[in-house]
């Protein structure tokens, strides 16, 4: 019996939404694997949604698209509507760690601010690069349930539920939950200036 792989459709969003990012500047698959770091034939499977990207891959896409992850995932581009209803707010897993985004603020707005609620399981562990591209944005880690490791440059900082740990995004880090249950937090970034 020969099974066919279903494609997800939230899969075939991020690819349509990564191939018109590229098409709108003008970006050969070859121009955006040379800024993004992620080869050729990667980014044609995720756009023709046959590859889910990991957390890391759609960070480097994002910084090559001069985008946050939370500006990648507002698939329209029209003034959005204040209220962000929880059934509607956009929720994707990085197929390697399982770590859950959910954007919980509503997209399109004037607002500088994000707010992205994240579930990231135990044992799990994300590194970030630093990224110049990004040059005056910051984001708070503020930890609800679970531990998170966060570490900025070479200062660690572990985190209990309640604390709030600030950094810039042009900073590279990495989180990790040394725990045994998921890390339950928010992270509320702020753009910069306009």
């Amino acid at each position: 019996m020969i099974m066919e792989k279903v494609i997800d459709p939230l899969e075939s969003a991020i690819g349509d939404r990564v191939r018109l990012l590229r098409v709108a500047r003008g970006q050969t698959l070859d121009d955006l694997a040379g800024a993004s770091g992620v080869s050729r034939a990667m980014i044609s499977r995720i756009e023709r949604g046959e590859a889910s990207p990991t957390a890391q891959l759609l960070s480097r896409l994002c910084a090559a698209l001069d985008l946050t992850l939370s500006a990648f995932f507002a698939f329209s581009g029209e003034a959005g509507d204040p209220l962000s209803r929880r059934e509607d707010q956009v929720v994707w897993r990085d197929p390697e760690t399982g770590y859950q985004r959910r954007a919980v603020s509503a997209p399109n707005t004037a607002s500088r601010v994000e707010v992205i609620e994240v579930t990231f399981p135990p044992g799990a562990r994300i590194a970030y690069p630093p990224e110049t591209a990004k040059a005056g944005m910051t984001q708070h880690v503020w930890l609800f349930a679970g531990r998170l490791r966060m570490t900025l440059r070479e200062t660690v900082h572990d985190l209990r539920p309640g604390d709030c740990l600030y950094m810039s995004i042009t900073e590279g880090h990495v989180f990790e939950n040394p725990g045994d249950a998921p890390a339950h937090y928010a992270v509320v970034l702020d753009r910069g200036r306009p």
